[in-house]
């Protein structure tokens, strides 16, 4: 666990609580209940199908919940509407990172700094964001279409960052990427987790979840079936089975 973690581990930042969702008349999540500690790196783990993005989509505010609660350090956000999740210090890195491919590099990041608040400190916020990916210095002007999708990925957490958020929500980052740049992708969430982000990481590579996470929930068909640290969780011969192919 990270020294952020370990000294805030008892000050929760975000409760999900009771949570349901549903596409048209088709359930998606039911009862679920998480949450996230200020300080940690969180992953929600599961198969394609389990409700994974519906949920970090719901936590994000772009997805509208039926039923249950969100609260976020002490206050209800729930129905609050969905460009004020960002306000609020909720930032997320969506699935297949959504990027304005004909606009450049730099163009993108300071996209992710337009809030007031945010947008004071751009200058700052860049220059963090460089440090954490040096690879896209030199990349600045180009347009992010032309990236590799390792590099756009960069991108797409460093412009989350630009928000300034007190939470980053993780969606499916390793996607399409290759093992070695998914090795440095997550290297640099943990070094952002370790200067005291709080991180919700959801991901479908089980092993890599487990590996940088301090605690971890699993996700199967809408439920939590599962909660715990990740060497307690890795242990349970039911979890090896289904997800580790044990």
């Amino acid at each position: 666990m990270s020294a952020a973690a370990s000294t805030l581990a008892a000050e929760v930042l975000l409760e999900v609580r009771d949570l349901e969702l549903a596409y048209g008349t088709a359930p998606a999540l039911w009862g679920v209940s998480i949450e996230v500690r200020a300080g940690e790196l969180l992953s929600i783990v599961g198969p394609n199908g389990a409700g994974k993005t519906t949920l970090i989509n719901a936590i994000a505010g772009i997805q509208p919940v039926r039923a249950g609660r969100l609260v976020f350090d002490g206050g209800d956000i729930t129905r609050l509407p969905p460009h004020r999740f960002c306000g609020a210090g909720i930032a997320i890195v969506p699935e297949g990172r959504r990027l304005f491919t004909a606009m450049t590099v730099r163009e993108n990041l300071e996209l992710g700094s337009y809030l007031p608040e945010a947008k004071a400190h751009r200058r700052e916020s860049l220059a963090t964001a460089l440090a954490l990916f040096p690879a896209l210095e030199a990349r600045l002007a180009s347009p992010a279409g032309e990236l590799s999708g390792g590099q756009q990925q960069m991108v797409a957490i460093a412009r989350a960052l630009m928000a300034r958020p007190r939470l980053l929500l993780l969606d499916e980052p390793s996607l399409g990427l290759a093992p070695l740049v998914v090795r440095d992708v997550l290297a640099a969430v943990q070094r952002v987790n370790d200067d005291g982000m709080t991180v919700l990481l959801v991901e479908q590579n089980v092993a890599m979840a487990m590996a940088v996470a301090d605690r971890a929930y699993v996700l199967e068909e809408g439920r939590i079936v599962g909660e715990g640290e990740p060497q307690e969780l890795l242990a349970r011969p039911e979890i090896q089975r289904a997800y580790l192919g044990l």
